[in-house]
């Protein structure tokens, strides 16, 4: 049977028993498998847009269950699943921003699953914008370690568009939300404390360039005193 990282396990618990599953950028499969086999999901579709990876996937399901036929599409995002072909969406393991087009280029699709589990590697706060801005709400966020790494696991479901719509993707409240508070887990601190030092780092090499901008180093100091209180809130 397949055994799952802590990461995949995580997104393993958002699916409840008898949801049926696409997988985006499967790879080797690991995820729809072991929901398969477990008797969790009763479908599962998995797609890849590497004919590499997708036959990774492909001799994992022969060489485990050879009598059984699984559903391996090739391409690209979800242009290969037909609109409320299964009720979960995964897309994980890529950049914020490649998972962020393939929900934009076709939202009404997206829109129809019943809820979409996301852990992207980066770039979280430009894909909070978009799903934010164009119907979906979040569900559940949670963290879960990855060898020296947190990640981010994202639940979202179709709902009303945002009230912070009017903000830019780059601002603060898109990649660190009051949800990461809200969703508090044994992780939320560590976290958060590992990006402040970050952004310190970071504001303290705008001070040794002649380039930086008054204007930016306030924004810098702004973003820093929001991590500051979301971690006295917690």
């Amino acid at each position: 049977m397949i055994t799952l990282s802590d990461r995949l396990k995580t997104i393993a618990g958002e699916i409840e028993k008898g949801e049926t599953v696409t997988d985006i950028g499967t790879d080797h499969g690991f995820l729809p498998l072991y929901l398969w086999e477990r008797g969790i999901s009763p479908k599962v579709i998995m797609t890849d847009v590497s004919i590499g990876s997708l036959k990774k996937a492909e001799e994992n399901c022969r060489s485990l269950y050879p009598d059984n036929h699984f559903d391996l599409r090739l391409g690209n995002g979800i242009e290969v699943i037909e609109k409320r072909e299964t009720d979960i969406l995964v897309i994980a393991g890529m950049g914020g921003l490649l998972i962020a087009d393939i929900i934009s280029a076709d939202i009404e699709k997206a829109l129809n699953f019943k809820k979409i589990i996301l852990q992207p590697r980066n770039n979280i706060g430009p894909l909070r914008h978009c799903l934010m801005n164009n119907g979906f709400s979040v569900k559940n966020h949670q963290l879960v370690r990855e060898g020296k790494y947190i990640c981010e696991v994202l639940t979202v479901i179709p709902k009303e568009v945002a009230i912070t719509r009017m903000m830019g993707p780059e601002r603060i409240e898109y990649q660190f939300p009051h949800s990461l508070r809200d969703f508090a887990g044994p992780l939320t601190e560590e976290y958060l404390k590992e990006n402040l030092e970050k952004e310190k780092f970071i504001l303290e090499s705008m001070k040794k360039s002649s380039k930086i901008t008054y204007r930016e180093i306030r924004s810098q100091n702004y973003r820093i005193e929001y991590l500051e209180r979301m971690i006295a809130s917690l």
